[in-house]
């Protein structure tokens, strides 16, 4: 005996859906003829007609089961677990850069301080020779002379004579005196033989020897 799904759901008062779930999970046989499905109900001899052929049968869905459910839960668990391990080692690497670019800008930072430390040591060394030089130029100064020669001879070197007037007496171009004076202003701090007095220089011949600084 054959019932249509309408026929079968009338006579055993169930609903559509249940006698779907039926089919699927293949509690009731069925056949399909000119497009239309019958449900196959056994005889009264208990003998159930041959179910029609594979093809001719509903294509049904595979049942969702628990463990399909875990499956799935565990599948994305490892690719969950893959990719925090893929980010833990980029947070490590960008860890690791920031602690180098610290570490390299600190070496450039003590770099710079060693460098101007360097170079303020060198600056105090230099006003340390100047101090000491004044000094030097100040055990050298000599006491205000009451009247210092204007002119002199040019043999006569064996005196405190002011540069200014010893240069007239030579036989130079003007351009050649101003050489030698500037030449003697850039040494006077750092030269004990340069004396500086009431802000002219004085030349002692009779102690020093001055032909390197009077070249021209």
């Amino acid at each position: 005996m054959k019932l249509t799904l309408d026929a079968y759901s009338k006579k055993f008062k169930m609903s559509k859906e249940m006698i779907n779930s039926k089919l699927r999970s293949k509690k009731l046989n069925y056949m399909v003829e000119d497009n239309i499905m019958y449900i196959i109900l056994p005889d009264n001899n208990g003998d159930t007609p041959v179910q029609q052929p594979q093809q001719n049968k509903v294509p049904t869905k595979p049942k969702t089961t628990v463990a399909m459910v875990l499956s799935l839960y565990q599948k994305e668990n490892l690719q969950l677990k893959a990719k925090i391990v893929q980010l833990e080692e980029k947070i490590d690497k960008l860890i690791d850069d920031k602690e180098q670019m610290l570490r390299d800008e600190m070496s450039k930072i003590e770099k710079v301080y060693s460098t101007k430390d360097e170079q303020l040591k060198q600056v105090l060394e230099l006003l340390n020779t100047k101090l000491l030089s004044q000094s030097v130029d100040a055990v050298h100064d000599v006491e205000p002379m009451p009247q210092v020669q204007k002119a002199i001879d040019v043999e006569d070197e064996n005196k405190i004579v002011e540069l200014k007037e010893y240069l007239k007496t030579l036989d130079l171009e003007s351009y050649q005196r101003k050489i030698i004076k500037k030449r003697f202003l850039a040494v006077y701090d750092s030269d004990v033989r340069v004396i500086k007095q009431n802000g002219k220089l004085y030349l002692d011949f009779d102690k020093y020897d001055y032909s390197d600084l009077l070249e021209y």
